[in-house]
């Protein structure tokens, strides 16, 4: 039997990652796909795990041989999911989660109409902006642009399968867990 695709979206800030983290350690049968960036890399990440850090020239190059699924430019970096790894794993009976923003989501929803699409909201601008702020790495005016992309990607939402609010980190995997568990 084949593997699900799911992607899941949602502002910078929503708590994505700490959302994915917990269900990842959960569900066994689920890989999270690594999307290669030409954004810098931050403290705690590690290349190939959390992203394939490459050049704006590499990234191209990809483009240019159509190894992405997905591709987009978000403030100024470019994202993509290479598409052979993921195929892999779904042939090989692995469901496989995508973190990506709403733009190449759409796109995966066009190629993949069989991916299931998730978006993670905060509970309000004002919790999201205190996150940003709380984060410490980045400056006042990436965090303006940044709640500004969230305001078009919070519209998005209306597109995807379900929309999940991440107010408690345990009750949004929860959330996560039983739409990943459903299989009819």
């Amino acid at each position: 039997m084949s593997g699900k695709l799911y992607v899941i979206s949602g502002p910078s800030g929503c708590g994505k990652s700490t959302v994915i983290h917990a269900v990842m350690a959960r569900y066994p049968n689920l890989q999270f796909s690594v999307s290669a960036t030409t954004r810098p890399i931050r403290p705690g990440e590690t290349d190939g795990k959390d992203y394939f850090f490459v050049t704006r020239e590499q990234f191209d190059a990809m483009l240019e041989k159509d190894e992405l699924l997905e591709h987009a430019e978000y403030v100024g970096n470019c994202y993509g999911t290479p598409e052979a790894p993921l195929q892999s794993a779904l042939d090989r009976g692995i469901d496989v989660l995508l973190d990506i923003e709403p733009q190449g989501a759409l796109q995966v929803r066009k190629k993949r109409p069989d991916a299931t699409l998730l978006f993670l909201a905060p509970p309000s601008m004002e919790v999201l902006r205190e996150r940003l702020e709380g984060r410490g790495d980045t400056s006042p005016e990436l965090i303006e642009k940044r709640l500004k992309q969230a305001h078009w990607e919070l519209q998005q939402a209306a597109h995807y399968d379900h929309i999940i609010i991440n107010d408690n980190v345990q009750s949004a995997a929860e959330q996560i867990l039983a739409i990943l568990t459903d299989r009819t």
